[in-house]
């Protein structure tokens, strides 16, 4: 599912959330699932904003307590990691230089921090962008330099280049 990555990230919080398992299958069905309600509800482009990652996230998947932060730093979401939550992020994919990607990557991308280590300077994610994205690592910087706010649409142009992110507590 090439352009499932917010459908993605919204099931692994709502996964998180409950505690309950997710494997590969269900995780597809799930995409699916969201991807038809989203065309019947939303118009289904293929990628969605923050406003509207969070919009499907209360109105399809029922996460509420979700908040965003339209001027993120890499403390402020460290913070957000200590107090137990998550943070959904939207990077360019491309700026990212995961290996596990199609070259050159995703200009559209959304996946989840679920940790960080000061040790190695890294978040932790969960990046439904490849095969080997559980866990991965990226750099504080190289992670933070790649988020970015992006339209509903699919490839729109983007005018200003802004930060955006997502909160997502346990409850």
């Amino acid at each position: 599912q090439q352009d499932g990555c917010e459908e993605a990230s919204l099931i692994m919080a709502k996964y998180w959330r409950t505690g309950d398992w997710l494997n590969k299958d269900l995780a597809l069905k799930e995409i699916l699932a969201a991807a038809a309600w989203e065309k019947e509800n939303m118009g289904g482009d293929p990628s969605l904003s923050v406003k509207d990652t969070v919009e499907l996230a209360e109105k399809y998947f029922g996460l509420t307590g979700l908040t965003t932060d339209n001027a993120p730093t890499i403390e402020k979401m460290k913070f957000s990691l200590a107090a137990g939550q998550i943070v959904i992020v939207p990077v360019n994919g491309q700026v990212l230089g995961n290996p596990h990607f199609t070259a050159p990557g995703p200009p559209e991308h959304m996946l989840v921090i679920i940790g960080y280590d000061d040790t190695t300077q890294e978040f932790i994610t969960n990046d439904p962008g490849t095969r080997s994205g559980k866990s991965y690592r990226y750099s504080y910087k190289v992670l933070f330099e790649a988020i970015r706010e992006y339209p509903t649409g699919h490839r729109e142009l983007i005018e200003e280049i802004s930060k955006a992110i997502i909160i997502v507590p346990k409850k």
